[in-house]
């Protein structure tokens, strides 16, 4: 049975989106898109007329995604502080490394201003989930801001060092250092 246009269209989306993953967008050919999502040629380019359209849609939606994973535990109904904590010590698979994240390495993502500008839309809408939070725990909006900024950085910083050395502890200590700071507990 043939899929249905929309079924066809959500399979390449899903497809391309693991195959940026593992091997990025500029590396993935239209041809492995086809063959991961089981979709026939037609269809790709019916929904599709240019790899550059695929890309957008499943950069996009990697990138909501995401930020709908990320900003999960900021928007809970907790005191801020237990939400801040909720987002740091969520479960991630470090080793892999953020998919919005590793889409910065990418030549293709960051010479397009679509795709560019889905990746930036994801750490904007994180920052400011962080930075609501912060705020709500009664920082200023500077000082919640850069704080923010801070807590995002200090997870992609995670991310690397995990993936660079194969190990997610890297992710974990990062993230109990800055607990500990924010905590007030250098020591």
């Amino acid at each position: 049975m043939t899929p249905a246009p929309t079924d066809a269209r959500e399979r390449l989306i899903a497809a391309a989106q693991q195959l940026y993953a593992a091997d990025g967008v500029a590396a993935t050919t239209p041809r492995q898109v086809l063959a991961r999502s089981g979709i026939g040629q037609g269809s790709l380019y019916h929904h599709f007329p240019a790899k550059r359209d695929l890309a957008a849609a499943a950069v996009a939606r990697t990138a909501q995604e995401a930020l709908d994973t990320a900003t999960a535990p900021l928007t809970a109904d907790a005191p801020a502080h237990d939400r801040v904590l909720g987002y740091l010590r969520r479960d991630r698979d470090a080793v892999a490394g953020c998919r919005v994240g590793r889409l910065t390495a990418d030549p293709l993502v960051m010479s397009d201003e679509e795709l560019r500008g889905a990746v930036g839309d994801y750490f904007t809408g994180l920052i400011d989930a962080l930075t609501a939070a912060f705020a709500a725990e009664g920082l200023a909006p500077v000082a919640a801001r850069d704080r923010a900024t801070t807590a995002a950085a200090v997870i992609q910083g995670g991310y690397v060092l995990s993936r660079a050395l194969g190990d997610p502890t890297h992710m974990r200590r990062a993230v109990d250092g800055l607990v500990d700071l924010l905590d007030g507990d250098a020591g």
